[in-house]
């Protein structure tokens, strides 16, 4: 019987060239069992303090629990997570704690069967799925944002989501007028077929008659749709929206457990496409029952992958087994831990992701670039 035999995380820091090389932070999960078979996972947790805090838990709370575990149990495992933390972990540090082991243990069951993790969640309940470059709008001026954009579609992408309010050079996201006649000049420039996605985002302070009046006036540029343009426990405020707009409306990549995205389906009724993040809503088998949540209410799924390509691959195996999604986001611009940190990048072709074919992630980690670049 194969056991868990070592569980460690490793926090690491890298220059993200999406937002002009400031510093991203991150904390991978290394898990090896009894018999050398070793798996990865990501816990998303961004902040110094909070990477540090990630790698206390693993170290002295769930590596003295696991120790020794069946890998293969994963549904235990799990359990046994979410019972220990149960005084302080219904979200937060303990859930991103969860979620890199988690994962690793995913990626060791898929070593072991010498199968890709779809197959696991049953085949691929679509072939591919529409490649969308995901950035955050923050160069000088709004020509070069328009022009920015464009440069992703000659590169081939499909659909685009846009961040608002980032760090950077750009005012795209401090004034409603401003950021309505981007969109409407992006449309422009883009054609009609073009996907636009709008991530209004968390530098972005509106109250919900703002948000409704920029709602209707982004609509007649035909947006996909209109991601948390108010804080996402508003929940008058996304009532009051959802009645007032025919865009659809996301949220939902600030969760962190299924019974969090149950009382966002079942009591507030207001959004319309949720983003989940397997590096934060408790692993693999999070990201499962929450999508099982969106089966069971008709609502899309959309995999929150901006990280490591550890993230990017779990994001995609998710995405293609379930019939809930519709895009697959992708970094744009170079990074190490997209670029360098597997043997063989995560890319789109042709404009459509497709699925990864190796065991478990599919994906070969270079250990000598995670050390490289440990914090």
């Amino acid at each position: 019987m194969t056991r868990i035999a070592r569980i460690e995380p490793i926090h690491i820091a890298y220059p993200d060239s999406n937002d002009f090389n400031t510093t991203r932070r991150t904390v991978l999960v290394k898990v090896e069992t009894s018999d050398g078979v070793v798996g990865w996972g990501e816990c998303i947790a961004m902040w110094p303090e909070a990477c540090n805090a990630v790698c206390t838990v693993i170290n002295e709370g769930f590596l003295p629990l696991l120790r020794d575990h069946e890998a293969e149990d994963i549904d235990g495992a799990w359990t046994l997570m979410r019972r220990h933390v149960f005084w302080y972990g219904e979200g937060g540090i303990a859930s991103l704690a969860i979620s890199g082991i988690d994962m690793a243990l995913w990626d060791i069951r898929g070593k072991v069967a010498g199968k890709p993790l779809y197959e696991l969640f049953g085949g691929l309940r679509q072939e591919r799925l529409l490649a969308n470059a995901s950035a955050h709008v923050n160069k000088r001026g709004m020509d070069a944002c328009v022009e920015e954009v464009a440069g992703f579609f000659a590169a081939g992408f499909r659909s685009t989501k846009l961040g608002f309010a980032k760090k950077g050079e750009s005012n795209i996201g401090g004034d409603p007028d401003t950021d309505v006649e981007f969109v409407r000049r992006l449309r422009e420039r883009l054609g009609p077929d073009a996907g636009i996605l709008i991530d209004i985002g968390n530098g972005v302070r509106w109250d919900a008659d703002t948000a409704i009046d920029v709602a209707n006036r982004m609509a007649e540029q035909e947006i996909g749709w209109y991601e948390e343009p108010l804080y996402p426990t508003d929940d008058a405020g996304y009532r009051k929206l959802r009645a007032s707009t025919s865009l659809r409306l996301a949220s939902g990549e600030r969760e962190f457990t299924e019974a969090g995205y149950r009382r966002q389906m079942e009591f507030i009724g207001a959004i319309d496409v949720y983003g989940v993040d397997p590096a934060r809503v408790e692993g693999i088998t999070g990201f499962r029952r929450v999508d099982a949540l969106c089966t069971q209410h008709g609502k899309v799924i959309n995999a929150h992958a901006w990280s490591t390509a550890i993230t990017t691959a779990a994001s995609l195996h998710l995405s293609l087994a379930s019939p809930n999604a519709e895009i697959f986001e992708f970094k744009p611009f170079p990074v190490v831990v997209q670029d360098e940190i597997v043997t063989e990048k995560i890319w789109h072709r042709d404009g459509w992701a497709y699925p990864l074919t190796g065991p478990g992630l599919g994906i070969e980690v270079r250990e000598d670039v995670v050390r490289r670049i440990a914090a």
